[in-house]
């Protein structure tokens, strides 16, 4: 029987004290962001696609279509691939822009993408369509036979990931030497969604969803993008 290890946990080197291994912080960066980005070596070239996503458990879900795409292509050849998810929290303004920075939290899983199975597949779809759009599925038509078979889902498993933090004020001492009537600090960045726009087909009488309510309103607690 041949015993396959593990790899070692991967380690920040520069800054190494912002590296984080708290799984509820990743799970909380990934459960808030929604866009992601997945990269690939294809033809001995770099290839970086961004695309929805959503987190299943230990897995992170993507999806795309069956015609094509080095997704597919990675997961056919189980080329290991690397996907990256990151928050900006805030700007840091310090007395020199040397020592200037960002607040952020960032994570990049590597693994081999999975085809999720025939008939685990429309779980899988509804369940981006939840943490994209969530409520949505109950107000629209059901996705067709020939949909379904044009779109496929993969899923990459959350076991190798490395995560980075930097969550601070600016850097200062009392005898720094800096000139400290220079102001510093942090500036948080917030987001929110804004007013709906209806399509140009949508008669004008007709009333803004549930869903698209509750998003807009906050009421849908693990779509808030801050």
């Amino acid at each position: 029987m041949t015993i396959i290890e593990s790899p070692a946990p991967r380690r920040i080197r520069r800054l190494a004290e912002r590296q984080t291994t708290d799984r509820s912080a990743l799970f909380e960066l990934l459960d808030t962001e929604l866009v992601g980005h997945l990269a690939a070596v294809v033809d001995g070239m770099p290839v970086v696609v961004p695309m929805g996503f959503a987190r299943d458990g230990e897995h992170v879900l993507v999806h795309g279509s069956t015609g094509g795409g080095f997704a597919l292509r990675a997961a056919a050849e189980h080329a290991t691939v690397a996907f990256a998810v990151t928050a900006l929290d805030g700007l840091v303004y310090a007395r020199s822009l040397f020592d200037s920075s960002m607040n952020y939290r960032s994570a990049v899983a590597y693994g081999v993408l999975e085809p999720v199975a025939d008939d685990e597949a429309e779980a899988a779809l509804l369940a981006l369509a939840e943490r994209l759009m969530p409520g949505r599925s109950a107000e629209v038509r059901p996705t067709s036979r020939k949909e379904r078979a044009s779109t496929r889902v993969l899923r990459l498993p959350l076991d190798d990931v490395v995560m980075k933090v930097r969550a601070a004020g600016a850097s200062e001492a009392v005898d720094d030497g800096e000139d400290h009537s220079v102001w510093a600090g942090v500036v948080p960045l917030a987001r929110a969604w804004g007013e709906p726009v209806p399509s140009v087909l949508t008669p004008a009488q007709t009333p803004v969803p549930g869903s698209v309510i509750a998003l807009t309103t906050g009421a849908t607690r693990d779509h808030r993008l801050s």
